[in-house]
């Protein structure tokens, strides 16, 4: 065997690390990102626990069809970068729809999600959604409302007197 195709059979057992590894993967086409363009939207994936990579196709297929991945033959043409989320579902989503947008040069192209194919439309719904610690703090705040609001009701008789005992004490002073 040629040292090339060992290369390419590493390559391929990365990628399938990789997508094992991630809660969701969004695959992209880069076509006229700049240098600086395509560092910032690097960095933002580094931060938010993300990796973005460039794979030729065939790799990519292979890798998605010794994993038991169909279906991704109809997308995989052109250029093609993956970004692997791995702390979160949505912030790699995320990054690429901002870039997306903001750049106008990249392209969600389809995504992976629980080990299946969706769509550019569910990737962009998929980066709507908060982060997870908002939905968090989110589901916190109205778990804690009705704590709340029974520590308000219950405290407010005796609320009521403090200030009734209060103007009683000013009015004779």
């Amino acid at each position: 065997m040629s040292a090339n195709f060992e290369a390419k059979k590493v390559l391929v057992e990365e990628i399938k690390e990789k997508l094992s590894r991630a809660k969701s993967v969004t695959f992209s086409s880069y076509n006229a990102l700049t240098v600086a363009e395509d560092t910032e939207m690097r960095r933002e994936f580094k931060k938010n626990g993300a990796e973005y990579k460039v794979y030729k196709n065939k790799l990519l297929l292979l890798a998605l069809s010794e994993l038991g991945i169909q279906g991704a033959e109809a997308y995989l043409h052109g250029t093609t970068a993956v970004a692997f989320s791995y702390d979160d579902e949505v912030s790699g989503p995320k990054i690429a729809c901002q870039t997306a947008e903001k750049t106008k040069k990249l392209t969600v192209k389809f995504g992976l999600l629980d080990g299946k194919i969706v769509g550019s439309k569910e990737i962009e719904e998929l980066a709507l959604l908060p982060s997870k610690e908002v939905l968090i703090a989110k589901l916190l705040g109205t778990l804690n409302a009705p704590i709340s609001a029974l520590a308000r009701v219950l405290i407010a008789p005796v609320t009521g007197l403090a200030r009734a005992l209060n103007a009683v004490s000013e009015q004779k002073a």
